[in-house]
């Protein structure tokens, strides 16, 4: 297969990495607006780089993965539609929910496949989670508690253009909550706190948020998040039911020190960030789209999928700002 990568920075140079050594992918075009990022990559694992993004619709690529800025997802989303290319794209569609939908329409319209990166479905923690969840082996769940820490601030030059801490980071967790349970959100109450870094405050964005979900079974879910997680990257679940509890994200590198004298040490070395703590499941998610490209695999993570996500991150905002339960009926797109 002859991929086209759009997008260099940190996660695209490390999408181009894994697609270079891809068994079914023969040769691998990169773009990106910045073109001495896009041949450095290309250099360093042997691909092409393409003199802009403009190429890679033209250059007879099968499908296309989108590892650009966020603001350009639904744009590329769209002119790989057009195409008709199956196209991988890291979440978000779009910011808002109008440029998801419009999105969307397009890829409806033209019959063809979106996958997007969420890559926690991949990840054997969590899968494993959701089979024991799914058999029946927990009883009735009664009780969901995710956590997703940053171990420090991204730049603040980044902040404007994230969409926020619910769309950017805990969206994440909406999806894994709804995929590991198999059920929807119904209402939120979310809250969150600016009182960190003044980067936040002056991005009008908030470093630390706390949401409370409820499932449509009646399962309570609690979503927290920070940028400020000094002891590490720090990304867990557990999930209480009736006959058992089970822990995702727990080993002896999950950046927790327990104060209990028979309790275990702390990590040694406790994970760094996203891309060490979930090396394998990208490249699962990834392998995920070349076989639902070939035709071999149903898409794993529809479009469809993502908005709904997004949905319940809209749904916190407006939870934040208005001080109340948000119904996710309130919000577009269902």
């Amino acid at each position: 297969m002859r991929i086209g990568l759009i997008g260099t920075g940190r996660i695209g140079a490390f999408h181009a990495g894994v697609l270079s050594r891809h068994r079914e992918v023969g040769s691998l075009v990169v773009a990106d607006t910045n073109g001495g990022r896009a041949r450095e990559v290309a250099h360093r694992i042997d691909a092409t780089a393409a003199p802009s993004v403009d190429e890679v619709f033209t250059w007879g690529v099968d499908a296309v993965v989108i590892a650009s800025a966020t603001a350009a997802h639904a744009d590329l989303i769209g002119r790989a539609a057009r195409a008709g290319l199956p196209a991988f794209c890291e979440k978000p569609i779009a910011l808002d929910l109008p440029g998801t939908l419009n999105a969307l329409r397009e890829v409806e319209s033209a019959g063809t496949q979106l996958q997007l990166g969420f890559m926690r479905r991949f990840d054997a923690g969590y899968g494993a989670a959701r089979a024991l969840v799914r058999s029946g082996r927990l009883g009735r769940l009664h009780t969901v508690r995710a956590i997703t820490s940053d171990p420090a601030p991204p730049p603040a030059a980044y902040l404007p253009l994230s969409g926020g801490l619910y769309r950017d980071c805990l969206v994440h967790d909406f999806d894994i909550v709804r995929w590991i349970t198999g059920r929807e959100i119904t209402e939120v109450y979310a809250t969150g706190s600016d009182a960190g870094p003044a980067m936040f405050r002056e991005a009008g964005d908030i470093d630390t948020a706390a949401a409370v979900l409820t499932l449509d079974d009646g399962t309570l879910a609690s979503a927290t998040a920070t940028r400020c997680n000094g002891a590490g990257y720090d990304v867990r679940m557990e999930l209480c039911g009736e006959a058992d509890t089970v822990a995702v994200g727990l080993d002896d590198r999950t950046p927790i020190t327990s104060t209990e004298p028979q309790g275990p040490p702390p990590a040694d070395k406790p994970w760094p960030g996203f891309l060490e703590r979930f090396a394998p499941a990208y490249e699962a998610e990834l392998d995920a789209f070349i076989r639902l490209a070939r035709g071999e695999l149903a898409n794993p993570c529809d479009g469809r999928e993502a908005l709904q996500a997004l949905r319940v991150a809209e749904a916190c905002e407006l939870s934040r700002r208005e001080r109340r339960v948000v119904r996710l009926e309130e919000i577009a797109g269902a």
